[in-house]
C-alpha cells in the first residue's frame, strides 16, 4: 500500500511510463508529474508515444505543464538516472535518431532490460506488431482524431454529471461493451508481443504500451506487461528491488479521489 501521506519520495529500481501524449489536450501531465516526485527511480524507460507529434503537427499545443514534465525527466538524467526513449507511432520523429543522446535520454529501437532477479525483458512500444499500423496508416490517422475528439466529450460531459449530483459516466467502458471486437483486439495483441519475445529467445517477458490498456499477466508463456497511459488510466509500471513488478494505478490514489472520478477500463486505442 503506498504512503501518499509521506513527502519523501519511494525509491524503486525501474519506472516504466508509457502513451503519455504530450502535445494532446488530454495529457495528464499534471498527475505524471505528483508520480515523478512520487518515485525515485534508478532507470526510467519511455516506452514510446511520450510525445505526440501526430497531434502537434495539425494543431500546436505545448501547455506549460507539458513542457515541466520535460524538463523534471531531464533533471533526472542530469542527477545520474538512466533513461531510455523508445519511440513509438506517435513519436516516430525520434526512430531517426536511434543511438544518440538528448540531455542524457538514449533513444533506442528496443531494449533488453534485465531486472534484478536476472530474468530479461524485451522493452517495446508495439505500434510495429498491430496491424492497422502496419497496413492502413490513414485508418490510424483517423482513429487518433476521434480518440481525442471522445475524451474532450468524455471529460466536458462528465462535468455535467457531477454538477448535477450524478456518477462518473465511462465511455470507454460503453464503446468496449458495444464493440464486439475490442477484447479480441488486446487478446491478440498480447498474444503477437508475447510470440515476439518468445522469438528473440531468451526472454523471460515483454514490457510495451501502445494499446492503452495496463494489466501484469503470466498465461501467455512468459510476463507480459504494459504500462498503460496517460491519458485515460494514468497507470506506470515499477520494479523493485527484489525483481517484483507492480502496476501503478494513479489516479486511484490520488489524494480526494472518488471513484466515479476514475475510469474504470480504457479502451484499447489502436493507433
Amino acid at each position: 500500500m503506498l504512503d501518499r501521506a509521506s513527502s519523501a519520495p519511494q525509491r524503486v529500481r525501474t519506472l516504466f511510463l508509457s502513451d503519455v501524449h504530450l502535445g494532446t489536450r488530454g495529457c495528464q501531465a499534471d498527475k505524471l508529474l505528483d508520480l515523478l516526485r512520487h518515485y525515485e527511480a534508478d532507470t526510467i524507460y519511455l516506452v514510446g508515444d511520450i510525445v505526440d507529434g501526430w497531434q502537434l503537427k495539425s494543431a500546436w499545443y505545448w501547455p506549460q505543464l507539458h513542457n515541466d514534465v520535460v524538463q523534471k525527466l531531464l533533471r533526472q538524467a542530469r542527477k545520474g538516472v538512466r533513461l531510455f526513449y523508445i519511440p513509438g507511432n506517435h513519436d516516430e520523429f525520434l526512430r531517426d535518431y536511434y543511438g544518440t543522446h538528448f540531455g542524457g535520454i538514449e533513444v533506442l529501437e528496443d531494449a533488453i532490460h534485465v531486472a534484478a532477479d536476472g530474468k530479461r525483458y524485451l522493452v517495446i512500444h508495439g505500434d510495429l506488431f498491430d496491424v492497422i499500423i502496419r497496413h492502413a496508416r490513414w485508418l490510424a490517422l483517423l482513429g487518433s482524431n476521434a480518440y481525442d475528439i471522445a475524451i474532450w466529450f468524455n471529460t466536458y460531459f462528465n462535468r455535467v454529471r457531477r454538477a448535477v449530483g450524478l456518477t462518473y459516466w465511462s465511455l470507454s467502458k460503453w464503446a468496449k461493451m458495444k464493440v464486439k471486437n475490442a477484447m479480441a483486439f488486446i487478446a491478440e495483441y498480447e498474444r503477437t508481443l508475447a510470440a515476439e519475445a518468445r522469438r528473440r529467445g531468451s526472454i523471460d517477458g515483454v514490457i510495451c504500451g501502445h494499446i492503452h490498456h495496463a494489466v501484469i499477466r503470466d498465461d501467455l508463456g512468459l510476463r507480459y506487461i504494459n504500462c498503460g497511459d496517460w491519458v485515460e488510466s494514468c497507470t506506470a509500471v515499477i520494479e523493485n528491488f527484489d525483481g517484483g513488478f507492480e502496476l501503478v494505478r494513479w489516479a486511484e490514489l490520488e489524494p480526494g479521489a472518488h471513484a466515479q472520478d476514475v475510469p474504470a477500463v480504457a479502451l484499447p486505442r489502436a493507433v
